[in-house]
Parts: C-alpha cells; structure tokens; sequence
C-alpha cells in the first residue's frame, strides 16, 4: 500500500467486527469521503458490486 492505510470496500463490509461498530457504513463511508478524511472511486458503494474499491485515507 505504499505506506498508506487502505482497504476495499468488501473486506471492509465483510468484517463482523466493523459492522458491529458501524451500522450504517455506506453512511459512515460517504460522511468521511465528504469531509475529505477518506477517499475512494464513485459515489455509492454497494456489497458485491464495489467489493474490490480501494477505501484510503487522506
């Protein structure tokens, strides 16, 4: 990852611990993307069809 924290979207989502925190990661996800702590391609992600976006931070 070049010394960048990264993940995609799929790992992310398929995480029980994640989901655990973040009941609405989709929601979560584009509230960071917004405030620029995050960034990653496109405007919504969904499960299966985005699972191989890379999610990094800024």
């Amino acid at each position: 990852a070049g010394g960048k924290y990264e993940v995609t979207f799929g790992t992310l989502f398929n995480d029980d611990k994640c989901a655990n925190i973040f009941e609405a990661l989709v929601g979560t996800l584009r509230a960071a993307k917004k405030k620029k702590i995050i960034k990653y391609d496109g405007e919504l992600l969904l499960q299966g069809v985005h699972d191989k976006v890379v999610i990094s931070l800024c």
